[in-house]
């Protein structure tokens, strides 16, 4: 039985002044990541130092693109079916999000995906994935 994808409330993200960046970025639609100045990797949840190498970072627009690395969809929980899955990022790092904007049984480890917007509770988008 196929289960499609219902809006639902998202709670409101935790905006940590490190992260601030993020959270206004992404009030004009765009993801931003961390890359390291010293090692050059790219790191997500951004940090003010790199994870690797304890270097300073620096922002940077991501590409929005990216593939299921591995998911859940949830049937039990609360009233609405959901997917959460690992995101890997055209740019190296994966990140737990959510997808969205689709027949939740469609969902495979592979697929194309991009990101998307949604608002939590108190309007803040924060960032989800959609196949492409």
């Amino acid at each position: 039985m196929s289960t499609p994808f219902i809006d639902r409330e998202f709670p409101a993200p935790d905006v940590r002044p490190d992260a601030s960046v993020l959270w206004e970025e992404a009030k004009q639609g765009r993801l931003m990541l961390k890359k390291c100045l010293d090692c050059g990797q790219v790191h997500w949840y951004p940090r003010t130092l790199c994870p690797f190498c304890m270097g300073d970072t620096e922002w940077f627009a991501a590409s929005g693109l990216g593939s299921v690395y591995t998911f859940s969809v949830s049937r039990r929980v609360g009233p609405t079916p959901f997917c959460i899955a690992y995101v890997t990022l055209a740019e190296g790092p994966s990140m737990m999000t959510n997808i969205v904007d689709c027949d939740l049984d469609a969902v495979r480890i592979g697929m194309p995906v991009r990101l998307v917007f949604k608002p939590a509770v108190n309007g803040q988008p924060v960032p989800m994935f959609a196949p492409v």
